[in-house]
Parts: structure tokens; sequence; C-alpha cells
């Protein structure tokens, strides 16, 4: 390679061997072969960036290679730079067309700079990289669990205009606000609901399923035809419930849900008109559902209609009359005290209607509330973000460990940082190329954590706890990788 001292009118090689006249002015340190080796690679890769820089401003390649080893004129390096140094990082004039980006140029150089110290202590840098990874996986993990479960919306089109339809009553001196309906109130909201675009009711059983294979058990859900329509969803084979379906004296009808289709027909795709035996009755195959499809987490292998006549049905005695579930989608421009305000007026006219003393007792409310609180739940919510909370202060302890450890660093670094500064790299410069080697440590620290957090993942959705709503739905998607990033640069 050329000696950069040697005029030349090419090109700017890609890197240049500064190594000779740095390391001929450095005999009087009398520094340890490892010491100089470290020294010399340091010094010439910023005479090399200081070369760069006076080119981009438009100095000519000797001038530049000349005012770069201009520090190196006199014989004692560390006792005699400063007058020198101080005359050669004169700004250059600006030449029009000089080529820019220096500053672009000088960030990779500076991320150069610090894979090269991490390679250099390698112990140091993977226990940084380890206690970043173990506070930032805890954090996405847990994140994870919380966007999954809280903060994303339900799978349904315009999921926050889905609401759960019940009433509210006093046992005691206890208001319970998820008593069911009766029957005989779908009839009444069906009819002169205000708030409501769709309506339906639901309730859960099981059955016993005979005929093709072996007999068996299996989750039903039984739905009014409203209830698809309320939650937006579409069967993935076949159709859904009419009106007619939940009409007594109509031909029996079923639907399969997706891993039911699977387990028992082998997701035999011309199902649709099959005949199943459920309870000793014959039942067509009219669906087949998508496989996210659930009703508030409820585990169904089946889906029925439920049948019931709303002129002829008697309540029954209370409780039992009060039976099923409500599932509405909100008008456009509806609120919920809205709905509320149109539920409690129905309530009270249902209640002039049947004239019973139990429902004085009872005192029954309106409880209309959006679907995706009736499915996580208040505590698991306020549970959830308790944990997350918690486990954030874990990791502010591992950042105020790894701190610790990269002031103690420092300390010792004090040699190279005032021989930078010698070389004419200001504070900001200095600055910076410590911002990105912590950067760079922060984001393998992420990296590495975020595949901690993907295994812990897979480890709590195949052994979660039951009771864990959305389970199925936590996941490492946009938002939580998002989430990891973000951390670890505020890290």
């Amino acid at each position: 390679m050329p000696d950069p001292s040697s005029p030349s009118g090419s090109r700017p090689a890609s890197r240049r061997d500064w190594a000779p006249h740095v390391r001929s002015r450095l005999s009087s340190l009398r520094l340890s072969p490892a010491r100089e080796h470290e020294i010399v690679e340091e010094l010439s890769q910023h005479l090399e960036d200081r070369w760069r820089e006076l080119v981009a401003g438009g100095t000519p390649e000797d001038d530049a290679t000349r005012l770069a080893l201009a520090g190196f004129r006199e014989g004692n390096l560390l006792a005699r730079y400063m007058a020198p140094l101080q005359q050669a990082q004169v700004p250059a004039a600006i030449t029009p067309g000089a080529p820019g980006g220096y500053g672009l140029r000088g960030i990779g150089q500076d991320l150069r700079y610090a894979m090269r110290m991490l390679r250099r202590q390698p112990a140091f840098s993977l226990t940084v990289i380890l206690t970043l990874a173990l506070g930032i996986g805890a954090t996405t993990a847990m994140f994870s669990v919380v966007n999954g479960v809280v903060i994303k919306p339900l799978p349904y089109p315009e999921s926050e205009n889905v609401v759960t339809v019940g009433v509210s009553a006093v046992f005691g001196t206890e208001r319970t606000p998820g008593f069911p309906l009766a029957p005989r109130m779908f009839a009444s909201y069906a009819e002169n609901g205000q708030s409501f675009q769709q309506f339906g009711l639901f309730t859960g059983s099981e059955v016993t399923v005979t005929g093709s294979g072996s007999p068996e058990r299996a989750n039903t859900l039984q739905v009014t035809s409203g209830i698809l329509a309320a939650l937006g969803v579409q069967p993935a084979l076949g159709r859904w419930f009419s009106p007619d379906d939940n009409r007594p004296g109509t031909p029996d009808t079923a639907i399969l849900s997706n891993g039911y289709w699977q387990r028992r027909f082998g997701g035999d795709p011309e199902v649709i008109g099959r005949v199943m035996t459920i309870d000793s009755r014959p039942r067509v195959v009219i669906g087949v559902m998508p496989a996210s499809f659930s009703i508030r987490e409820i585990p169904a292998d089946l889906i029925l209609p439920l049948r019931f006549d709303p002129v002829r049905l008697d309540p029954g005695l209370l409780p039992e009359g009060f039976c099923c579930r409500g599932i509405a989608r909100l008008k456009p421009g509806a609120t919920l005290a809205q709905a509320n305000g149109d539920v409690a007026r129905m309530v009270e006219a249902w209640k002039r209607v049947e004239n019973r003393a139990q429902l004085e007792d009872l005192q029954l409310g309106p409880a209309v509330r959006p679907l995706k609180d009736d499915v996580v739940g208040d505590e698991v919510g306020r549970v959830l973000w308790v944990l997350l909370g918690s486990i954030s202060i874990l990791l502010m302890i591992a950042c105020a460990n790894v701190a610790n450890l990269l002031l103690v660093r420092a300390e010792g670094r004090g040699q190279e940082l005032s021989v930078r500064t010698a070389l004419g790299a200001g504070w900001g410069r200095i600055v910076r190329a410590m911002l990105v080697e912590s950067l760079t440590l922060s984001l393998l620290g992420g990296l590495m954590g975020l595949g901690l957090a993907y295994a812990g993942l897979r480890i709590l959705v195949a052994n979660g706890p039951a009771n864990l709503p959305r389970l199925n739905e936590v996941t490492i998607d946009l938002t939580v990788f998002a989430f990891a990033l973000v951390t670890s640069l505020m890290s």
C-alpha cells in the first residue's frame, strides 16, 4: 500500500496504512507490545477518520495527509501534541461540489470501533448482553401477555361495538352485574330495543354424539341466529343458522367447530349435508366455523340452534328461567350509556308484564358492557398490569447493574480517551462513540431477549393456566417487536 504522505490524484483508498507513522513516534513511551499494538490501532483509526473528514471538506488529499500527521511531527506524542493539533484542526473551506455525508460514515466507523471493543473484552460484553437480555426478555414476554389478553381487540370486525347484554340483580346485600337473561326478555329486546343493530342469545350444554365413529360427549353452544350477525363472523364452510333454524318444528341442524371438524371428520370438505345423531336426534351439518371462532372463550365442539317459542314460553321458577347470555352489536352512533338506558326501560316493561313478586325482590337493572371486558374480566386485567409493572422494575435493576459495569470500565479507559481528545476528537464525538457502543450492547441484549421471550411464550401457551382468557392470542407480533425495540433503545 502506498505511503499516505505521498501525493496522489486518485480516489482515496478504502484504508491507509498509518501504523508506521504512529509506531515510530511511540517509542519514547516504553509501552508493552500488547498496549502499543492497541494504541497504534486506535490512533490509526483516528488518523483515517481525520483524513477522510478533511478530504470530504474539500482539502486535497496530500494536504489532508499532511494535516492528519501534523500532530506526530514532534518527538514526544503525549507531551507535545496539543499545539500542532490545534492548528491542524482549522476547518478547511468547503469547495462547492465536494463530497458530503461524513456524519453517516462517522457513525459507521463508531459502530465498527464498538464491535472491535466488544470483541476485545468478550467476558464483559457477554455479561452485559446476558443481563440486558434477561431484563428485556422478561419484560417483553409479560408485555406480550398483556397485549394479547388486554390490549389487542377481539377478533371481530369493529369489535368495540360488540357488547354483552345482561341484567344486574341483588342477592342479599350484593349486586351481581352478570345475571343471565330470561328467554322471554329476548323477545322484548328484539321487538322494542332502539340501541342494538343485531342481538342474540346463547347458552352452553353437553350432548352425546353417536352414529359414525365411537360415541362421545361433546360440548355445545346453543345460539339464536342473531349471534353470528352481532359478531360479524362468517362460517369457513356452509352457512350460519337462519331464523327458521331457531323455530320449533323445523329440521334439526348443527354447525361444527373447526377443531371438531378436523378431529371427527379429518377436515373433510364434503361434510356439509351429512347427518349426525346428537342426543338420539338426527341433525344435518350445515356449516363449519373458522379456527379462530369462539364466544366468550367458551370451548365448544358443536353449535346448535337455540329454540323456544317466546309466546308460549313460561319463564318458570326463578332463577331457573334466567338461563341465557346475550350478545349484541350497537347501532352506529349508539353509546353504552344509551344502551343501558334502553335496557333499563325494557326491564321495567318486562317486569310489569310478568308481574311476579320474585322480580321485585331481585331488583333487576341493566348490565350492558363491552364484550372484551366480559371476556377478560376486571380482575385479570388488573393483575396483568401489576405483573408488567413489577417485571419492569427487574429491567430497571438490570439497567442499573449494566450502567455500573460501564462506569467501572470507563474509568480504565482514561488514557484512551485522552489520546482520542489529543487527536482532535471533541467531547461530542467521544460521547457519540460511547453512545453507539452502549446502543450496540442494548440492541444485542434486546435481540437475545426477544428470543428468550419467544421461547417463554411457547411454554406459557402450551402449559398456561386454563382460567387465563385469550391465551391462544398471546404471540410475538409487530406491536411486541416494536415494544422490544423501544425498550432496548431506552435501556
